[in-house]
């Protein structure tokens, strides 16, 4: 499946599979999001899967967030791995 990225009032849609074949195209999408926006949301529901890069990549999008003083929302149920990398760095 194509990776695709669709925004509409700063609600953002993730569609396909996030991993390092594709993810210039995700920081692309977000590089200074935050330097226009005080809020944005990301839907990961179509996610299909996502590899470190994919992981690392919203990681980063997520600490320019707290850095900047941001709000970052992740919501879907779309993939494990970054659920699984956000419960581990709450347990550490």
């Amino acid at each position: 499946m194509d990776f695709k990225i669709t925004n509409c009032n700063n609600f953002f849609k993730v569609k396909g599979v996030l991993n390092k074949q594709n993810v210039d195209v995700f920081n692309a999408q977000f590089h200074n999001i935050f330097d226009k926006e005080n809020h944005i949301t990301i839907s990961i529901q179509d996610v299909e899967s996502m590899d470190k890069y994919g992981v690392n990549a919203i990681s980063k999008l997520h600490e320019e967030a707290l850095a900047k003083n941001k709000r970052l929302s992740i919501v879907g149920f779309g993939c494990k791995e970054l659920y699984d990398h956000f419960k581990s760095e709450i347990a550490a």
